[in-house]
């Protein structure tokens, strides 16, 4: 008997590797690698439910009365089947999902997914382990699944508002695009920053009482909300301003739009601002104080420049890194390949101010490390002209502005910690792939993409052209003397959670301050009869 077990076990390793390299060939022509994932994630758990089944079937064929090991085979195949289930769920189920709510522009990928992907295990758990107590161990479950029934009606009822507050913020997660850190307008007409969804509450950080107010997720999901940070992080003002027909316009719109240009808390392109800065924000005519402000404005300015064009740097060489990853994608990736891969990302690390220091030796469990890799070890190097280091040398610079106000100095640099946090979890899930592609190879330029685009967009607001300042003339009307011009002032304020909710206010009345003092030198008699300030945003 012992003999015949062991070669039905042999003949069904045997039939079972011929089959999976024989699908895994055919797999590999197909367009999409949906079917080959799912191959290469079934492979060793169908593999050992495969073996577990062929010494069943012999037992069962030798007519053995081996309770005690049926029991067992049964309850290691639910065990495996229950694992194969998740990993099917995570790598195949959950990924795909993730690359369709892409196209929808809705928020399941980052938020509600997630979610989703923590309580999938619990539930298999649970199912699995109910499957073992009635199958392996004869448990009747009919009486706990009535006495559950009741409990949960009356639980229910007793909890309704709880629940009111869960679905209502899963309703939330779903159809709004709120992130941490977006400003938000209520229908108070108060502003607050969003600091977390959370399954009953959301925390916001009120400017006005520079407190945190815990709102129930069903009353906020009852309010209009206006997210002022969406769908960028800036905030666009339009300001009219009027002057009499017979000034030169041309004149008035040039100087207008160099002194918005100028302002360097205005959107708009930082080697003009600098050109501009000193001339136009001149705040070196007043005392010591001011020529400190001067000398802050343009160092942050640099400092900027400097984080621009790092990240430039960076995206560049992981595009270049997207396109070697394409053609090695082709016939698959060999130990040369990888090599190349591993060497091309370690330049991408030093630039974002990261190495590779290893791979700790953490006990493994089946909920953590998924591709059988440990924990990755990515730690920042001390390198000062890295991304990291250059981010946090620029919102430093900006703690020292003027017109940063106390919590500002909390707001700020707990804003920043976030985003590098968030970069550097991006950085060490994709080493994980690189150094592990086996099984994702064909995935791997996806992967190496989606970072591209989180740092163009997610990490750091880009300044785009469309967003620079601009003068349009407008309407022309007769007053009570005379005709006068209307034009209109179009600028981004850069970030509107600093100031209590007040910095698109003194940027305006800085702006509005600089235009009457050089329009009014620049003409021999007053020009300016009537300005009207009106924002927009």
């Amino acid at each position: 008997m012992f003999k015949v077990t062991v070669l039905a076990v042999v003949v069904a390793i045997a039939f079972y590797i011929g089959l999976y390299y024989l699908l895994r060939k055919l797999f590999r022509q197909f367009e999409k690698d949906i079917a080959l994932v799912a191959l290469n994630v079934s492979a060793y758990p169908l593999g050992v439910v495969f073996v577990l089944g062929s010494i069943k079937f012999a037992l069962y064929r030798s007519n053995l009365n081996l309770a005690w090991l049926n029991s067992g085979l049964i309850a290691g195949i639910i065990l495996i089947l229950g694992y194969w289930l998740w990993r099917l769920m995570i790598d195949v189920v959950f990924y795909d999902l993730k690359k369709w709510t892409e196209n929808s522009e809705i928020m399941w990928d980052n938020v509600l997914l997630p979610l989703l992907e923590a309580v999938t295990p619990v539930v298999i758990a649970l199912v699995s382990l109910g499957l073992i107590l009635q199958l392996s161990f004869g448990v009747d479950l009919s009486g706990i699944w009535v006495t559950l029934g009741g409990a949960s009606f009356i639980i229910g009822f007793a909890t309704k508002d709880i629940l009111a507050n869960f679905f209502s913020g899963i309703v939330l997660l779903i159809d709004t695009p709120f992130q941490f850190g977006d400003v938000l307008r209520f229908e108070t007409g108060e502003l607050g920053i969003l600091q977390r969804i959370g399954l009953r509450v959301t925390q916001i950080y009120q400017f006005e009482t520079h407190t945190e107010a815990y709102i129930p997720n069903s009353v906020l999901q009852a309010q209009k909300i206006v997210n002022v940070s969406r769908p960028i992080a800036p905030i666009y003002y339009s300001v009219p301003i009027i002057f009499p027909a017979r000034c030169d316009y041309q004149q008035c719109f040039e100087v207008m739009e160099k002194i918005i240009l100028a302002h360097p808390d205005t959107i708009g392109d930082i080697d003009t601002k600098l050109k501009y800065l000193g001339q136009y924000f001149n705040w070196t005519r007043g005392t010591n104080h001011s020529l400190r402000q001067n000398k802050i404005a343009h160092n942050r300015l640099v400092a900027e420049q400097e984080v621009n064009a790092k990240l430039q740097e960076i995206e560049e060489n992981l595009e270049a890194l997207v396109l070697s990853l394409e053609i090695f994608e082709k016939d698959g990736l060999d130990s040369e390949e990888i090599e190349t891969i591993k060497q091309d990302y370690q330049l991408v690390l030093e630039l974002a101010g990261l190495e590779f220091t290893g791979i700790t030796k953490e006990k493994k469990s089946w909920l953590s490390s998924r591709r059988g890799i440990k924990k990755i070890q990515l730690e920042e190097t001390k390198d000062k002209n890295s991304l990291i280091s250059l981010v946090r040398r620029w919102y430093r610079i900006r703690l020292k502005d003027k017109n940063i106000v106390d919590e500002d100095q909390y707001i700020l640099p707990k804003i920043w910690e976030y985003q590098i946090e968030l970069l550097k979890k991006r950085f060490t899930r994709l080493q994980g792939q690189i150094l592990n592609p086996e099984r994702i190879e064909t995935r791997l330029d996806d992967y190496v993409n989606e970072l591209v685009v989180w740092l163009k967009s997610g990490f750091k607001q880009a300044r785009n052209r469309c967003h620079d300042p601009n003068v349009r003339l407008g309407t022309v009307f007769q007053g009570s003397t005379e005709l006068f011009l209307k034009f209109s002032l179009n600028y981004y304020v850069d970030d509107i959670r600093l100031e209590d909710g007040k910095r698109g206010e003194r940027v305006t009345s800085e702006i509005h301050r600089e235009i009457l003092n050089h329009l009014q030198h620049l003409m021999t008699d007053r020009i300016i009869d009537r300005i009207e300030l009106d924002e927009d945003d």
